[in-house]
Protein backbone atom coordinates (compact mmCIF):
# COMPACT_ATOMS: atom_id res chain seq x y z
CA UNK A 1 0.00 0.00 0.00
CA UNK A 2 1.21 3.66 -0.76
CA UNK A 3 -0.06 5.12 2.46
CA UNK A 4 1.06 4.84 6.05
CA UNK A 5 -0.34 6.12 8.61
CA UNK A 6 1.20 7.01 12.34
CA UNK A 7 -1.03 6.73 14.90
CA UNK A 8 -1.76 5.75 18.49
CA UNK A 9 -5.70 3.64 18.31
CA UNK A 10 -5.94 5.70 21.62
CA UNK A 11 -5.43 9.22 19.90
CA UNK A 12 -8.45 11.92 19.56
CA UNK A 13 -6.45 12.97 16.39
CA UNK A 14 -5.93 9.82 15.09
CA UNK A 15 -9.24 8.66 14.94
CA UNK A 16 -10.10 11.88 13.13
CA UNK A 17 -8.19 10.94 10.26
CA UNK A 18 -8.79 7.39 10.07
CA UNK A 19 -12.85 8.77 9.55
CA UNK A 20 -11.67 10.49 6.95
CA UNK A 21 -10.06 7.52 5.71
CA UNK A 22 -12.83 4.81 6.43
CA UNK A 23 -14.89 7.67 4.75
CA UNK A 24 -13.55 7.40 1.75
CA UNK A 25 -12.45 3.59 1.42
CA UNK A 26 -8.88 4.57 1.04
CA UNK A 27 -6.16 1.96 1.52
CA UNK A 28 -3.43 2.53 4.30
CA UNK A 29 -1.23 0.87 6.37
CA UNK A 30 -1.68 1.59 9.88
CA UNK A 31 1.78 1.66 11.87
CA UNK A 32 1.29 1.97 15.97
CA UNK A 33 4.28 4.12 17.56
CA UNK A 34 4.91 3.45 20.70
CA UNK A 35 6.24 6.42 22.34
CA UNK A 36 7.25 5.03 25.82
CA UNK A 37 9.76 2.42 23.58
CA UNK A 38 13.11 5.06 23.49
CA UNK A 39 14.03 3.13 20.06
CA UNK A 40 10.85 3.61 19.05
CA UNK A 41 10.52 7.18 19.70
CA UNK A 42 13.59 7.96 18.44
CA UNK A 43 12.85 6.28 15.23
CA UNK A 44 9.52 8.14 14.60
CA UNK A 45 11.30 11.73 14.84
CA UNK A 46 13.37 10.92 12.33
CA UNK A 47 9.04 10.79 10.48
CA UNK A 48 8.80 13.99 11.57
CA UNK A 49 10.90 15.71 14.28
CA UNK A 50 7.82 17.79 16.62
CA UNK A 51 6.93 13.58 17.54
CA UNK A 52 2.98 14.33 17.27
CA UNK A 53 0.82 11.63 15.54
CA UNK A 54 -0.94 11.54 13.02
CA UNK A 55 1.41 11.84 10.47
CA UNK A 56 0.77 10.16 6.71
CA UNK A 57 3.30 9.31 4.39
CA UNK A 58 2.67 8.73 0.76
CA UNK A 59 5.22 6.63 -0.67
CA UNK A 60 3.78 6.72 -4.22
CA UNK A 61 4.88 10.94 -3.97
CA UNK A 62 7.45 10.61 -1.65
CA UNK A 63 5.61 13.13 0.98
CA UNK A 64 5.07 13.00 4.53
CA UNK A 65 2.07 14.83 5.66
CA UNK A 66 1.34 15.82 9.40
CA UNK A 67 -1.09 17.74 11.54
CA UNK A 68 -4.73 15.66 10.70
CA UNK A 69 -6.53 18.74 9.09
CA UNK A 70 -3.72 18.72 6.49
CA UNK A 71 -3.79 15.13 5.65
CA UNK A 72 -7.50 15.09 5.32
CA UNK A 73 -7.00 18.16 2.74
CA UNK A 74 -4.43 15.96 1.49
CA UNK A 75 -6.81 12.65 0.98
CA UNK A 76 -8.94 14.97 -0.68
CA UNK A 77 -6.88 16.09 -3.05
CA UNK A 78 -5.17 12.91 -4.18
CA UNK A 79 -7.16 10.12 -2.49
CA UNK A 80 -10.41 11.19 -3.21
CA UNK A 81 -13.75 9.08 -2.15
CA UNK A 82 -17.14 9.07 -3.47
CA UNK A 83 -18.18 12.03 -1.66
CA UNK A 84 -15.43 14.99 -1.08
CA UNK A 85 -14.61 15.72 2.63
CA UNK A 86 -13.98 19.84 1.39
CA UNK A 87 -16.98 21.07 -0.14
CA UNK A 88 -16.27 21.95 -3.34
CA UNK A 89 -18.24 25.12 -3.13
CA UNK A 90 -15.95 28.15 -1.70
CA UNK A 91 -18.53 29.13 1.11
CA UNK A 92 -19.26 25.93 2.45
CA UNK A 93 -15.58 24.87 2.26
CA UNK A 94 -14.83 27.54 4.25
CA UNK A 95 -17.21 26.88 6.71
CA UNK A 96 -16.17 23.07 6.85
CA UNK A 97 -13.01 24.11 7.71
CA UNK A 98 -14.17 26.70 10.43
CA UNK A 99 -16.08 23.85 12.06
CA UNK A 100 -13.09 21.68 12.07
CA UNK A 101 -10.81 24.41 13.75
CA UNK A 102 -14.02 24.98 16.10
CA UNK A 103 -13.54 20.85 17.49
CA UNK A 104 -10.03 21.10 17.31
CA UNK A 105 -9.31 23.88 19.10
CA UNK A 106 -12.31 24.89 21.69
CA UNK A 107 -12.99 20.95 22.36
CA UNK A 108 -10.10 18.71 21.74
CA UNK A 109 -7.84 20.96 23.38
CA UNK A 110 -9.61 21.64 26.64
CA UNK A 111 -10.74 18.16 26.47
CA UNK A 112 -7.21 17.15 26.81
CA UNK A 113 -6.05 19.65 29.09
CA UNK A 114 -8.18 18.34 31.84
CA UNK A 115 -7.18 14.76 31.00
CA UNK A 116 -3.69 15.02 30.78
CA UNK A 117 -3.67 16.81 34.57
CA UNK A 118 -5.03 13.83 35.64
CA UNK A 119 -1.20 12.60 34.88
CA UNK A 120 0.64 15.00 36.59
CA UNK A 121 2.82 14.07 39.77
CA UNK A 122 1.10 15.49 43.09
CA UNK A 123 1.83 19.30 43.56
CA UNK A 124 1.98 19.84 40.17
CA UNK A 125 -1.79 19.75 38.95
CA UNK A 126 -2.55 23.40 37.08
CA UNK A 127 -5.94 23.78 39.14
CA UNK A 128 -6.72 27.47 37.04
CA UNK A 129 -5.62 25.84 33.86
CA UNK A 130 -8.47 22.74 34.03
CA UNK A 131 -11.01 25.14 35.58
CA UNK A 132 -10.22 27.00 32.15
CA UNK A 133 -10.41 24.55 30.55
CA UNK A 134 -13.86 23.54 31.85
CA UNK A 135 -15.19 27.07 31.39
CA UNK A 136 -14.18 26.62 27.46
CA UNK A 137 -15.78 23.19 27.05
CA UNK A 138 -18.97 24.85 28.44
CA UNK A 139 -18.73 27.88 25.95
CA UNK A 140 -18.12 25.54 23.36
CA UNK A 141 -21.02 23.50 23.80
CA UNK A 142 -23.04 26.17 24.25
CA UNK A 143 -22.33 27.40 20.53
CA UNK A 144 -22.51 24.41 18.84
CA UNK A 145 -26.01 23.94 20.50
CA UNK A 146 -27.48 27.03 18.91
CA UNK A 147 -25.70 25.82 15.50
CA UNK A 148 -27.35 21.94 15.72
CA UNK A 149 -30.49 23.21 16.33
CA UNK A 150 -31.69 22.84 12.25
CA UNK A 151 -28.81 21.06 11.04
CA UNK A 152 -27.82 17.28 10.48
CA UNK A 153 -23.99 17.70 10.13
CA UNK A 154 -21.64 20.54 11.11
CA UNK A 155 -21.94 21.57 7.44
CA UNK A 156 -25.44 21.16 6.19
CA UNK A 157 -26.86 17.87 5.13
CA UNK A 158 -22.94 16.69 4.05
CA UNK A 159 -20.31 14.90 6.18
CA UNK A 160 -16.92 16.66 6.49
CA UNK A 161 -13.88 17.01 7.30
CA UNK A 162 -15.55 19.07 10.32
CA UNK A 163 -17.39 16.50 11.57
CA UNK A 164 -14.41 13.62 10.90
CA UNK A 165 -13.11 16.60 13.24
CA UNK A 166 -16.15 16.46 15.82
CA UNK A 167 -16.66 12.86 15.76
CA UNK A 168 -13.49 11.79 18.51
CA UNK A 169 -13.61 15.24 19.93
CA UNK A 170 -17.29 15.01 21.34
CA UNK A 171 -16.45 11.10 22.20
CA UNK A 172 -13.94 12.25 24.37
CA UNK A 173 -15.44 15.39 25.56
CA UNK A 174 -18.42 13.91 26.42
CA UNK A 175 -16.54 11.66 28.97
CA UNK A 176 -14.87 14.37 30.77
CA UNK A 177 -17.72 16.48 30.71
CA UNK A 178 -21.26 14.81 29.87
CA UNK A 179 -23.66 17.02 27.50
CA UNK A 180 -26.16 14.55 26.92
CA UNK A 181 -28.72 15.77 29.85
CA UNK A 182 -27.34 19.60 29.18
CA UNK A 183 -27.42 20.31 25.48
CA UNK A 184 -29.82 18.17 23.36
CA UNK A 185 -29.57 19.47 19.63
CA UNK A 186 -25.34 19.04 20.47
CA UNK A 187 -26.29 15.19 22.14
CA UNK A 188 -28.50 14.61 19.24
CA UNK A 189 -25.70 15.37 16.59
CA UNK A 190 -23.39 13.18 18.38
CA UNK A 191 -25.43 10.51 18.20
CA UNK A 192 -25.28 10.52 14.26
CA UNK A 193 -21.93 10.50 14.49
CA UNK A 194 -22.10 7.74 16.21
CA UNK A 195 -24.42 6.12 13.40
CA UNK A 196 -21.71 6.21 10.94
CA UNK A 197 -19.84 2.86 10.02
CA UNK A 198 -15.98 4.83 9.59
CA UNK A 199 -16.25 6.26 13.72
CA UNK A 200 -17.85 2.60 15.07
CA UNK A 201 -14.83 1.43 13.41
CA UNK A 202 -12.16 3.99 14.98
CA UNK A 203 -13.66 3.17 18.21
CA UNK A 204 -13.91 -0.41 17.78
CA UNK A 205 -10.19 -0.31 17.28
CA UNK A 206 -9.87 2.03 19.91
CA UNK A 207 -11.50 -0.07 22.34
CA UNK A 208 -8.76 -2.55 23.31
CA UNK A 209 -6.78 0.49 24.73
CA UNK A 210 -9.65 2.26 26.57
CA UNK A 211 -8.19 0.97 30.06
CA UNK A 212 -5.38 3.57 29.73
CA UNK A 213 -7.62 6.09 29.41
CA UNK A 214 -7.23 8.46 32.57
CA UNK A 215 -10.80 8.59 32.90
CA UNK A 216 -12.08 4.82 31.76
CA UNK A 217 -14.27 4.44 35.01
CA UNK A 218 -16.47 6.98 33.41
CA UNK A 219 -16.62 5.54 29.80
CA UNK A 220 -20.29 4.63 29.37
CA UNK A 221 -21.02 0.97 28.97
CA UNK A 222 -22.43 1.07 25.77
CA UNK A 223 -18.90 2.10 24.40
CA UNK A 224 -17.39 -1.01 26.42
Amino acid sequence: MTLTLYLHPLASFCHKVLVALYEAGTSFTPQIVDFGDPREHARYLEVWPVGKIPVLHDDARGRTVPESSVIIEYLDQHYLGEQPLIPRDEALALEARLWDRFFDLYVQVPMQKIVTDTLRASGENDGRGVADAQAALASAYDLAERHFHDRLFAVGEDFSIADCAAAPALFYAGIVVPFDDTHPNLAAYFERLLARASFQRALAEARPYFPLFPYRDAIPPRFL
